[in-house]
């Protein structure tokens, strides 16, 4: 399978399967940044071999993407420094590590991360896009549940 089919195949899927999860963004001065939450387990099984990620119920992945606005496109993506942590109800701090993976022109970051049945995470990203000198924060909140 080419590259590009790999990219497009991978988002297809990956979206497919959060169709119910909320996809969310957050605008800062001249970057967009994406940002969602799913179970791991609901990734087609090929799809979390190819990309390392463990699929579980019992296991959560935060995917990141920062797109650079260029006037009259999209944008494009950008690298950038993602640090990622959650809070549970009870206060308890999680530590996400992200990993870059870039494909062709896209680059995200994704992390894992342990999930309970009917647990609310609350996410707070940080983003230092490549070539700017400060950090942008972006949140979220996800409520996982398991069959």
């Amino acid at each position: 399978m080419s590259y590009t089919k790999s990219v497009v195949l991978f988002f297809t899927l990956l979206l497919t399967t959060m169709v119910s999860w909320a996809e969310n963004s957050t605008s800062v001065p001249g970057f967009t940044i994406h940002h969602n939450a799913i179970p791991s387990a609901s990734l087609e099984p090929a799809i979390a071999r190819q990309y390392g990620i463990q699929r579980s119920k019992y296991r959560g992945m935060l995917n990141v993407s920062v797109i650079k606005s260029v006037e009259g496109t999209t944008g494009r993506s950008s690298e950038a420094v993602i640090l990622a942590k959650a809070n549970n109800i009870r206060g308890q701090l999680i530590s996400i590590p992200m990993r870059k993976i870039i494909e062709g022109d896209a680059i995200y970051y994704i992390g894992e991360f342990r999930i309970a049945d009917q647990e609310t995470l609350n996410f707070e990203i940080q983003v230092q896009p490549k070539g700017e000198t400060r950090y942008y924060s972006a949140k979220l909140s996800q409520d996982f549940y398991i069959d």
